[in-house]
């Protein structure tokens, strides 16, 4: 992995060349919270645009809903800045070297995958394409594991296919006896594209959540709305496109933020394994809203997904590994032992500011977050 997403101690701070036990470091954030949040929102998007697609075509939907995302941001924002209260967490902004990265996941993430997701929907039932979701995690996984090499323990390959499975048994249509291959072929290439952008996102996952997909939905949601209009397939300004502004609001925009911050501290391979709880929300509302129900097969496959879910949650990694040094800015507190810095002033809060981190090597329970990204 590149070092610049590597960190240790502060400069100062006593290193030795060999292992060390380093105690585990207190997390004031649940980063499980985050990712469920996102998950729920995410998932209850499916059957919510399945709806709308009777009043909005797919790639025009796909559009509106990036672009809600932006709008819903946009208010959050200008609500912070009116307020009075002054923020110590003061989260870096994004920068030059980050618009690769930022560029490919819009690419992918944004475009690419939002529109197959709306045409594969047009073509499926929301209670199959929500629990064929489960395959964005599966493909996050194996790109993190093959191209940025992130860890991988049996209990989370076991729980991935596991919660393959599940999405392979509720995605089965017993009416016609056989998956749409046109729009499972769709939905697959959305979970490959969102996939990708998961990877791609985590490296910049430590600069300013909100802003990151200010952009990203801006570009991504204006592209698709104008690309839409030249193909002739524009749409009409009713009580669909509101609803699906704040759909994109809720579902893509506050859910987006939150899985940010779950790439921070989980690392994708796992963020995106744990996403696996959003599919079964949208199956669970396309059986409340939609009237879809799949037979006997929701029992095990929901079986299977909870099991997996567990395991998830129940793994723990740690071995000796070593932090290169590195120099960089990030929110950080000082409750754990990669930031024993002095700085001017006394924070007891999270805060943000340049800080330098020798090379150490150690030993403690960790997660692939952003001061863990190492080769195994």
């Amino acid at each position: 992995m590149p070092n610049a997403y590597m960190s240790g101690p502060a400069v100062g701070d006593d290193v030795t060349s060999t292992p060390t036990r380093a105690e585990s470091p207190p997390n004031k954030r649940n980063p499980f919270i985050y990712i469920v949040f996102s998950a729920v929102l995410f998932g209850i998007s499916v059957p919510s645009s399945k709806l709308l697609l009777g009043e909005v075509k797919p790639i025009p939907l796909a559009g509106l809903l990036y672009l809600g995302a932006f709008a819903g941001l946009a208010v959050t924002s200008l609500a912070e800045r009116a307020s009075t209260r002054v923020r110590s967490e003061k989260v870096p902004p994004l920068e030059r070297r980050d618009i690769p990265w930022l560029a490919g996941a819009t690419l992918t993430g944004g475009i690419v995958a939002p529109v197959s997701l709306m045409l594969g929907l047009s073509l499926m039932s929301g209670f199959s394409t929500s629990l064929l979701l489960n395959l964005e995690g599966v493909m996050t996984a194996i790109i993190a594991f093959f191209v940025f090499k992130e860890n991988a323990g049996r209990k989370l390959w076991v729980a991935i296919i596991l919660m393959t499975v599940a999405g392979v048994l509720l995605g089965w249509d017993p009416g016609k006896g056989t998956f749409d291959v046109a729009g499972l072929g769709l939905i697959m290439l959305a979970m490959a594209c969102w996939g990708a952008d998961n990877n791609l996102t985590r490296m910049i996952c430590t600069k300013d959540p909100v802003q990151i997909v200010q952009v990203k939905s801006l570009v991504a949601g204006s592209s698709v709305v104008v690309v839409s209009f030249v193909i002739g397939e524009g749409f009409d300004f009713n009580l669909a496109l509101l609803l699906a502004l704040v759909v994109g609001a809720f579902s893509y925009g506050a859910s987006l933020v939150l899985f940010i911050k779950s790439l921070e501290l989980l690392g994708s391979l796992r963020t995106g394994a744990f996403f696996g709880v959003g599919p079964f929300v949208g199956a669970a509302a396309s059986v409340l809203v939609l009237g879809e129900w799949l037979g006997w097969l929701m029992l095990p496959a929901g079986a299977l997904m909870a099991l997996g879910v567990w395991l998830i949650a129940k793994e723990k990694h740690e071995h000796p590994h070593k932090h290169e040094a590195v120099t960089h800015t990030h929110v950080h507190d000082h409750g754990d032992d990669h930031h024993l810095h002095e700085h001017f002033g006394t924070y007891h809060a999270r805060h943000s500011h340049e800080h330098t981190h020798d090379s150490v090597e150690h030993e403690h329970p960790h997660r692939p977050d952003s001061h863990h990204r190492h080769s195994h």
